[in-house]
């Protein structure tokens, strides 16, 4: 029995002791019946001495239920997607662009494990703040539920401000004893241990959580005052801190060298808890990974080397031609069911019909399967071995298959480009209205399918002219849920520049992307031309052009649409006039501090920063190693400005103020 506030102290240190060993070393110093009766006495005495509850005691993991969904939360600092690779030769490939201008840096070498992203957000050395990867800008509070993950300290040593980001995963053993429950229950089962993780960790109550037995696993930092030279030193700070060590962490500086230790985690995962599906390199130098930078999806620094993917032999059935909200039809194969990787696969891509043609892809063919990861099921290969003769060949559609209209055939894309097809019609609403474009609560697939089929909306503008009169006549429509629906619709002026870009579902343009054009155009996007595009970077061909045509034949009626929205434009920081302020800069080379900070200071001084020389730079301001845009400067004419030189003029500017 605990008698003072000090022996509790003792106990309460005791048992986050024994959690460590037993969640995160899996070397358990006591067995359960120990750590319950301790574990019981400290709740006893938390209960007759509330005033003296220790926060991050054990006892404090489990909240109560939420009463609403969960809010929105976001992260100190962006949450990256990651460039896949497959193969040695496209992990050859990503490596050279780096080696070819930084060779002989060293590589810092993970195990890339399959479940949910998570970042923590400790301060003053206490879990201050979970949230979900979501769009890696914002994702979902759910700080009530990672309490309930005993592998994630709730107090570490570090007291100054940081983010610890990682995975939440489910080990096999817990996923297959959860479905066998789900399924006695007469409840669908989880389709993997990723799914598993993610669904669990987004329950509303958190005792469901905790019942889950999930796991912790880091693999990065976000924002941080650590000074550090290489990732894989900050990393071991991190698991010192009291995380979950992963099962093997290598530095390699060779392609020979990093391939043998993929072989090497290959030959692991199948004798590990959890789901393995790669590895992930990063270049293991701070300082070069700042120089290295971002495209718009992906750090350039980093890769996911992934494993072979599962193949699986079946049968095709059939081929749906499938209408996307571009207007774009993509063949569906219908599959005989095959389970790969412990889900069923009914559906596989087959990417377009001149990748049929290629193929020689015939209905009632054996073909090969594959499934990785996350990737959608695709077919890549036929087994003409099995063939009867009663084989159909797959012809291409010459009208569209929902609206009946003439195509147009470009080759690998076949496209419906009649605007009012219900098929672009629905799925153009559905995608305006969804969470990451306008986020018009209520208005899911169900509820646009009952406004198209009564004649309500023909597009998107019509959602705007819906009255409540009109939505009482639908069946399951009363007063509440028509004037709910109205509010959200109505809710949904004023929305950022950026979700308005992102909800007209323009083709290759997504959510990173929509960000970036409104911070360059505002709301004066419709006028953007190539070169501007150009400028931004991660922008290539593809996308410009893609933006250009939709706003050359749409842009009338985005227009309309603006008039009703009425976007919010982004927030700009006011200018400090500076040398450098109305000026197109382009930096390149290595330099005294991060690329991004000195873009970042020269946007605030009214500079604008692009990725291309053009006739239309004023500066190329150079570090060390400048490469190729250092050379294109001097082609064009273009005034070099040396690093020091840059600031030499900033400190001017400071002395004459």
């Amino acid at each position: 029995m605990i008698r003072n506030h000090q022996e509790y102290e003792e106990a309460v240190a005791k048992l986050k002791r024994w959690a460590y060993a037993y969640y995160v070393e899996d070397n358990p110093e006591v067995t359960d019946e120990v750590y319950d009766r301790l574990y019981r006495e400290v709740e006893a005495y938390e209960k007759a001495h509330p005033d003296e509850i220790d926060p991050t005691s054990p006892t404090q993991r489990v909240g109560a239920p939420l009463k609403e969904g969960f809010k929105k939360a976001k992260h100190l600092s962006r949450m990256w997607s990651m460039e896949d690779v497959f193969n040695a030769a496209e992990f050859e490939e990503w490596f050279n662009r780096i080696d070819k201008k930084y060779p002989g840096e060293r590589y810092y070498i993970e195990p890339k494990f399959d479940g949910a992203s998570l970042n923590l957000i400790y301060e003053n050395g206490l879990l201050k703040q979970a949230i979900t990867r979501g769009d890696g800008v914002e994702g979902e509070d759910v700080t009530a539920n990672a309490k309930t993950i005993r592998s994630i300290p709730l107090d570490i040593a570090h007291k100054s401000l940081i983010e610890i980001r990682g995975e939440v995963l489910m080990t096999i053993e817990e996923f297959e004893r959860i479905n066998k429950e789900r399924i006695a229950a007469g409840e669908q089962p989880f389709a993997n241990p990723r799914n598993a993780a993610a669904g669990s960790l987004r329950q509303l109550d958190p005792s469901i959580t905790a019942k889950r037995n999930l796991i912790f696993q880091p693999w990065g930092v976000g924002v941080n005052d650590l000074d550090y030279e290489y990732l894989s030193d900050l990393m071991g700070y991190v698991y010192d801190l009291g995380f979950r060590k992963p099962p093997l962490r290598e530095v390699k500086r060779t392609p020979k060298e990093i391939e043998a230790v993929y072989e090497k985690l290959d030959k692991m995962r199948s004798q590990l808890p959890v789901m393995l599906d790669g590895m992930v390199v990063k270049v293991d130098r701070i300082a070069l990974q700042e120089i290295l930078g971002y495209t718009v999806k992906y750090p350039r620094w980093m890769v996911a080397y992934k494993f072979p993917a599962v193949e699986k032999q079946t049968r095709l059935l059939d081929v749906i031609p499938q209408v996307g909200r571009t207007g774009v039809i993509t063949p569906v194969a219908v599959l005989e069911p095959v389970e790969i990787e412990g889900v069923v696969v009914e559906r596989a891509t087959l990417h377009n019909y001149d990748y049929i043609e290629k193929l020689d892809i015939r209905i009632g063919d054996m073909v090969t399967v594959i499934r990785s990861g996350d990737v959608i099921p695709k077919i890549i290969k036929v087994l003409p071995q099995y063939r009867t003769g009663k084989e159909k060949p797959i012809q291409r559609p010459t009208r569209c298959p929902v609206c009946g209209s003439e195509v147009l055939d470009e080759g690998p894309l076949v496209k419906c480009q009649n605007l009012s097809c219900p098929a672009r019609v629905v799925n153009s609403i559905i995608y305006f209205a969804s969470k990451q474009c306008m986020n018009i609560d209520g208005l899911g697939e169900k509820i646009v399918q009952q406004l198209y089929d009564a004649g309500l909306v023909k597009d998107v503008e019509d959602l705007y002219h819906l009255k409540k009169e009109d939505l009482l006549k639908l069946e399951g429509f009363g007063e509440k849920k028509a004037e709910k629906l109205l509010e959200a619709i109505e809710a949904s002026k004023g929305r950022e520049c950026w979700r308005f870009v992102n909800a007209l579902g323009i083709e290759h343009i997504g959510e990173v992307a929509s960000k970036k054009i409104c911070e360059k155009f505002g709301l004066d996007f419709i006028h953007a031309d190539k070169e501007a595009l150009l400028s931004i970077e991660g922008f290539g061909e593809e996308m410009a052009n893609s933006f250009l045509e939709f706003m050359r034949v749409n842009g009338e009626k985005v227009k309309r649409l603006m008039e009703i929205v009425r976007p919010k434009p982004p927030q700009k920081e006011e200018v400090v006039e500076s040398p450098f302020t109305g000026k197109t800069v382009v930096l390149t080379g290595a330099m005294k501090k991060p690329r991004s900070e000195i873009k970042e200071m020269l946007e605030h001084l009214g500079a604008h920063v692009t990725n291309t020389v053009s006739h239309k730079t004023d500066y190329v301001i150079y570090g060390e190693d400048p490469g190729s845009k250092f050379d294109k400067a001097k082609q064009l004419g273009v005034t070099l400005l040396p690093e020091e030189k840059m600031w030499e003029m900033l400190g001017e500017q400071a002395e004459a103020e």
